[in-house]
């Protein structure tokens, strides 16, 4: 694609000049590291539980690839376009979601997946980008005009998502569906008391969660209580960290995978620190940060407030799910079973974050009437 001339005018030719290659080029290089630090951390953990030895690994790269593909094949949609995949998306989602509450197996007290013909769906992953990009739409219709009753559409969504996972129940989701919704209503510009009286809701919601379930107390009350150890996963992952220092044991000299159930999914990180060393960890780090400051950088040249309104939404779903997987791998907040984007294994997680990433992408391609860089 790097011999396409700026004159071409086909439809490749065109998304190639429009598209933020950077952000494209970062995206495809976490997809590599995943890769590599799956072939890395998962053949332990299919062995121990009686798994073909790359089972994990063959998965997962099969869902980066579908989820490269989603991103690119997203990314060559319009405005409108993404608009109207988000309306299908959420659609979609929801009936799932609701599926899944009916049929779904009940796992550590937990409702979250529908089985379909032996493979497994997180629907709530999927729910997360569209309903950034719906949101979006409602808060800048309604901002356009004020006859369209856009900020209680957002509202009577965000209520039902919100019920829909809590239902499950599935806190952390829930947290970053609030953080979505809360810091779109703060860059839509709403008056100050009403962004106030989010926060406070929001705050008053994460104590009510600490009382209702009693997964979220255990979790909370291990991470504030020093009298009580640590989780072993999380002491296992610090001990992987210390133990790779900076340049790491080396690749495939790492223990720390042979003892922890989620080393390829939740705790992968710790892998690669204890394989890989710290240098390793912080260009993961510099990866993410690479992105989302790209992202915002792009959108802060563009006119258009739907974009600027989507475009964060998505910005923040995607540096909340990695500051989370990682500062809970860290032991600096509860742990939360979320995937490190790209790098985790997980389809579901994978295949959402390849769509919502190509929505950032057709989002920010330069259009005409904007100024935004190449």
């Amino acid at each position: 694609m790097a011999t396409l001339a700026r004159t071409d005018t086909s439809l490749i030719g065109h998304w190639w000049w429009t598209v933020d290659r950077w952000n494209l080029g970062a995206i495809a290089l976490l997809a590599l590291l995943g890769a590599l630090l799956t072939l890395a951390a998962s053949p332990a953990v299919a062995e121990r539980i009686g798994l073909d030895t790359f089972y994990f690994a063959r998965r997962q790269i099969i869902y980066l690839a579908l989820g490269l593909l989603a991103m690119v094949a997203v990314s060559f949609l319009s405005i409108r376009g993404v608009r109207r995949f988000a309306v299908v998306l959420m659609a979609a989602s929801v009936i799932l979601m609701i599926l899944t509450l009916i049929f779904g197996a009940e796992i550590k007290g937990a409702t979250r997946w529908l089985h379909v013909g032996g493979i497994s769906i997180q629907a709530s992953e999927f729910v997360k980008p569209a309903f950034a990009v719906l949101a979006a739409w409602m808060f800048s219709a309604s901002r356009l005009n004020d006859q369209i009753p856009g900020y209680s559409i957002a509202i009577g969504m965000y209520v039902f998502v919100v019920g829909l996972l809590i239902l499950q129940p599935d806190v952390g989701m829930s947290i970053v569906i609030s953080a979505i919704w809360g810091i779109q209503i703060f860059v839509a510009g709403l008056p100050l008391i009403i962004v106030i009286g989010v926060a406070l809701f929001f705050l008053c919601g994460s104590v009510g969660a600490y009382f209702m379930f009693d997964h979220v107390s255990s979790r909370v009350d291990r991470f504030l209580d020093p009298d009580v150890a640590e989780g072993f996963q999380v002491a296992r992952a610090l001990d992987a960290f210390r133990n790779g220092g900076w340049a790491g044991r080396g690749p495939g000299e790492g223990r720390v995978k042979e003892v922890l159930p989620d080393a390829h999914a939740d705790f992968i990180l710790a892998v690669a620190g204890e394989e890989f060393g710290l240098i390793v960890c912080i260009i993961i780090v510099a990866l993410f940060l690479f992105v989302v400051l790209r992202g915002f950088a792009r959108i802060f040249k563009d006119d258009d407030f739907f974009v600027l309104l989507a475009v964060t939404g998505l910005l923040v779903q995607f540096a909340i799910q990695a500051i989370i997987n990682m500062a809970s791998t860290l032991n600096l907040m509860p742990p939360k079973g979320m995937t490190l984007p790209f790098i985790s294994y997980g389809g579901s997680s994978t295949l959402a974050l390849g769509l919502g990433m190509g929505m950032i992408l057709a989002l920010t391609r330069v259009r005409p009437t904007t100024g935004g860089v190449r």
